[in-house]
């Protein structure tokens, strides 16, 4: 951006910088020095062309599958944009363009609900189980145009009946909800499943026990 010969704006120097980035992945290997077991996040750009009209997402992607990574996309939306029907079905458009990009198992996440007042939280639960045709009726005086009515209650039922999206909340302030997030991209990737499994000491010790009670039971019997 600093460059007087390229004059770039925020946003092509950041497809400038990730271009530069796609013909490097050299460098990415030797910074991350992979090990078994290793659980890497790479906090990617918010804008929305990289995973949608530039294909430097899907060369990282690709690049980590060949290094045997298994990848997960984890895709936020503000909570605070989703409040609304046309607001949520173009957060879901996103979600699900990128997911058609990318073709990885991917998480939507509806972040930032700790920051929501009562009445929006109340508001927004109907987008976490969404029914998009009732969306479509509920905002049907705002839809003046028929081709843009019949379009986006197309685009509602194609969401709809292959259950194609769904977004997870995500609230900060709660761990249960933390837990329930990260237990859904851990199975994505399915990370631990390779770990040997391990009996905890208590029943490793009340299992010990069981078995001397059974043979001394054994040995007065004879």
């Amino acid at each position: 951006m600093e460059d007087g010969s390229l004059r770039f704006g925020p946003n092509g120097g950041l497809v400038y910088c990730m271009e530069y980035f796609a013909n490097n992945f050299d460098w990415l290997e030797s910074c991350l020095g992979h090990t078994e077991d290793d659980y890497i996040l790479f906090d990617c750009p918010g804008q929305i062309e990289l995973y949608t009209h530039l294909p430097v997402m899907k060369y990282l992607v690709e690049q980590l599958q060949q290094w045997e990574f298994r990848v997960c996309g984890v895709f936020l939306v503000d909570s605070q944009f989703m409040v609304e029907s046309f607001k949520f079905i173009s957060g879901v458009m996103a979600a699900l363009s990128a997911m058609v990009s990318l073709e990885i198992p991917q998480c939507n996440i509806m972040t930032k609900m700790d920051l929501l007042s009562k009445k929006a939280k109340k508001e927004i639960e109907k987008f976490l189980d969404p029914d998009m045709y009732s969306m479509i009726e509920d905002s049907t005086s705002k839809l003046r145009s028929k081709k843009f009515k019949k379009l986006t209650k197309a685009i509602c039922g194609l969401i709809d009946d292959y259950s194609m999206v769904r977004f997870l909340p995500f609230d900060r302030s709660d761990e249960e909800c933390i837990n329930i997030v990260l237990q859904h991209i851990d199975f994505s990737i399915q990370y631990g499943e390779d770990l040997e499994f391990k009996e905890p000491k208590e029943l490793e010790e009340d299992k010990s026990q069981n078995l001397d009670e059974f043979f001394q039971d054994r040995a007065d019997e004879q």
